[in-house]
């Protein structure tokens, strides 16, 4: 995964300088609890938005995007065992290097094609908001659908190159996998990562953000003009997604690319010391959590973003809710009848 594709080794070390310090078990018990919480929560959310689309008759631009960024989502979470075994066996791949490769590459199609989707949404949604009163094509199922094929096709050739990287590396009597240590002496990898962070992080961002101002700026502009067309208006919603998603991208990806990013240019220019590198160890392995877990936040975006999820969720759910509530209501309420009536009894 991501994590470890940077590891404290990032540039050429020399280990009898600064030695690589095994993990310890707090850390192996951390990260197997938070990638099977992930593996649980992700698996029933994607699986439902995956449900609830199939049974739409007809779909839209944004249903489309949607149904792509929860499939990417269960790819992911088809990856989550092999890197739980990897933690259970105390950090020991036993699946060999070519599965290893494979599994890399389905951890960054999912984060960059989840960025790239994310920002078709919020596009999508500044089309509808902005260009109202245009039948633009680029809202038309079947221009979404040519969409989708170009962001996984770009997602999948930007990740191609960790097919070709040996990802595995023995370590004393175990196995690493997607360790930094075995693809450290590749001469142009600090223009990789940087070229990765611009392509899928910051170029992505930008555009959700102008997405989301201009769409800002309309309403504040509608309100000033006529205040009861804003209060009924789909605009609303439209805003709110795009923030959800720019909330999504800020809080899961930024972390991980921001901190890449001034580590690699660091390193172009001086060499980090032994202190640097280990806490650039910890930070990754924290930002790479918080990057994995969009599989979980993208099931909020469905919930406002489509209707159709909205209400099929709150349709299987809210009975279940309003039952307990009401059975605990009527515990409580027995339970304070038996107390009045045994102290009538006693009075």
């Amino acid at each position: 995964m991501a994590s470890s594709l940077v590891n404290q080794s990032n540039f050429p070390l020399n280990d009898s300088v600064c030695s690589i310090h095994h993990p310890s078990s707090v850390t192996r018990v951390a990260l197997l609890l938070f990638y099977s919480v992930l593996l649980v929560i992700s698996s029933f959310g994607n699986i439902l938005a995956i449900y609830i689309a199939s049974q739409k008759k007809k779909m839209n631009s944004t249903d489309l995007y949607l149904i792509n960024l929860a499939v990417s989502d269960i790819l992911f979470t088809l990856a989550l065992p092999g890197r739980i075994a990897y933690y259970i066996l105390d950090f020991n791949w036993p699946f060999g290097d070519w599965l290893c490769r494979v599994i890399a590459f389905v951890f960054y199609v999912n984060t960059y094609g989840s960025v790239y989707l994310m920002t078709c949404i919020s596009i999508d949604r500044y089309i509808a908001v902005i260009h109202t009163h245009q039948n633009h094509k680029f809202r038309h199922a079947g221009w979404a659908k040519y969409i989708c094929i170009t962001v996984w096709s770009l997602a999948s050739l930007q990740t191609m190159p960790v097919l070709f990287m040996p990802l595995t590396k023995k370590m004393g009597d175990k196995l690493s996998c997607m360790e930094y240590a075995s693809i450290e002496k590749i001469l142009s990898l600090p223009l990789l990562l940087l070229g990765g962070c611009v392509l899928g992080f910051f170029g992505p961002v930008g555009i959700i953000l102008f997405c989301y101002v201009k769409i800002t700026l309309k309403l504040c502009r509608i309100a000033q003009e006529n205040s009861v067309m804003c209060k009924s208006d789909h605009q609303k919603k439209a805003c709110l997604v795009i923030l959800l998603v720019l909330m999504a991208v800020i809080i899961c990806f930024s972390p991980y690319h921001f901190n890449i990013s001034q580590f690699v240019i660091r390193e172009l220019f001086s060499q980090s010391t032994c202190a640097e590198k280990k806490a650039f160890k910890v930070s990754l392995q924290v930002t790479v959590c918080f990057m994995n877990m969009n599989c979980c936040v993208d099931p909020i975006i469905y919930f406002f973003a489509s209707q159709g999820y909205k209400k099929q969720f709150l349709r299987i759910f809210k009975p279940r809710i309003s039952t307990a509530f009401s059975s605990t209501a009527k515990t409580s309420s027995e339970i304070n009848s038996n107390n009045h009536g045994a102290d009538s009894v006693l009075g």
